[in-house]
C-alpha cells in the first residue's frame, strides 16, 4: 500500500513539473527587452514610431496593420519593410524570438 502512495505521489510530482515548469527554448522578455533598447529603440523608442508615426509598436496599431501575433512580428523583424532594415542576418533565431515576445508584452502592457 504504501509503494502505491509513492507510486501515485511520484506520478503527481512528474505531471505537476511537466505541467508548470517553463520550458528553457521559450522566448526570454527580458533578453528582448536588452536586444530591443540595442538595435530598436532609436526608431522604435516607447513603442513609438520616427519613420511612419501611424505604425507604431503599440497594440492597437500592431491589430490594425496584422501585426498582433508572434509570427508576424517575428517576420518583420527578419525581413524588414520599407525603411526598416531586415535584421535576420543581424541576429539570431533566438534574439528575434525575445525581441518579438517582447514587443508584443510591452504592447499588451501599453508600452
Amino acid at each position: 500500500m504504501l509503494n502505491k502512495l509513492f507510486a501515485v505521489f511520484y506520478v503527481f510530482l512528474i505531471a505537476a513539473i511537466f505541467l508548470f515548469a517553463t520550458p528553457a527554448w521559450a522566448a526570454d522578455a527580458s533578453k528582448g527587452a536588452k536586444i530591443f533598447s540595442a538595435n530598436c529603440a532609436s526608431c522604435h523608442a516607447g513603442g513609438n514610431n520616427l519613420v511612419n508615426a501611424t505604425k507604431t509598436l503599440k497594440k492597437d496599431a500592431l491589430e490594425k496593420y496584422d501585426m498582433y501575433s508572434l509570427e508576424a512580428v517575428k517576420n518583420q523583424i527578419v525581413n524588414g519593410k520599407n525603411a526598416m532594415p531586415a535584421f535576420g542576418g543581424r541576429l539570431s533565431d533566438e534574439q528575434i524570438e525575445d525581441v518579438a515576445t517582447y514587443v508584443l508584452s510591452q504592447a499588451d502592457k501599453g508600452w
